[in-house]
């Protein structure tokens, strides 16, 4: 690969430094997991994503600090948004992804980005022996939905004030665990927070897969299909979500922070493209 592109973008806001940072590398061609998850690592947050293009779309793949995830949506937004300012997609274009949780879809609706993601239902579950410590809450519901737990709690405050006990929650067998109760505000249907340190991510800012699970749960409960939440980490962010069909429409903004190149030192050898 002569030359690699990269970005840090902020998802789920339309100001630099707030909501979601990702980091998005536009591939010229397929690269390995072993120069990837590194790469993920250097770049130390939360998600950088590694879009390479192919006859119907791009492949998209999702890298914590430490480990490949299968579902991200902050992002997937920043990808569609880095895609569309890079010129390598017109913005009238639906960026069309394919990725380890099957196709995903991001296309402009105004000023915000729709994407088109499965719905992730959660069941209720028996509460895990020392996760309410670990949370330092009093956990109303837990549910899971095959990848994260998601825990109910009294009120906004609990959810905005709570200091979990991080390498508590790291014994867990579970990607995240996403803390949610009713919004006290007209503005929101419901807050959460998203925590996953066994994934190497403390508390993630905004965490658009999460709203996956969260729009099935409060759509149900408040009997709406049309949502909007509030992740209330310090940076923030607003997510709007539209239930439909066993998808969810996930409806965020993004800006860009800064563009870069990668030098050739650090570019992926030709042994290390194309591999898993």
């Amino acid at each position: 690969m002569e030359r690699i592109v990269f970005f840090q973008i902020d998802a789920f806001t339309c100001d630099p430094f707030r909501g979601n940072p990702a980091a998005v590398c536009l591939l010229d061609e397929p690269a390995g997991a072993e120069w990837m998850q590194p790469m993920a690592a250097e770049m130390n947050l939360s998600e950088t994503a590694f879009v390479s293009p192919r006859e119907d779309g791009y492949d998209l793949r999702w890298f914590t600090p430490t480990c490949e995830v299968d579902l991200c949506g902050h992002a997937t937004l920043a990808s569609a948004h880095a895609l569309w300012e890079s010129g390598r997609l017109p913005t009238n274009q639906t960026a069309r992804f394919f990725t380890r949780s099957g196709w995903l879809a991001a296309k402009r609706a105004g000023e915000w980005v729709e994407m088109d993601f499965p719905a992730l239902p959660v069941h209720s579950i028996q509460i895990p022996y020392g996760l309410a410590d670990a949370l330092g809450v009093e956990v109303n519901y837990i549910g899971g939905n095959g990848m994260d737990f998601l825990v109910e709690v009294d009120s906004a405050d609990v959810v905005i004030n709570m200091r979990p006990d991080l390498r508590a929650l790291m014994q867990f067998e579970t990607r995240g665990v996403i803390v949610t109760s009713q919004s006290d505000s007209d503005e929101f249907d419901f807050v959460s927070r998203f925590f996953a340190p066994a994934a190497g991510v403390d508390e993630d800012p905004v965490t658009g897969s999460a709203h996956c699970s969260l729009a099935e749960y409060w759509g149900k409960k408040l009997s709406r299909d049309e949502l909007a939440g509030f992740q209330a980490s310090r940076r923030g962010g607003v997510v709007r979500m539209k239930r439909k069909q066993g998808r969810v429409l996930i409806y965020g903004q993004a800006a860009t922070v800064f563009e870069g190149v990668l030098t050739a030192a650090a570019r992926p050898s030709t042994s290390m493209s194309r591999s898993a």
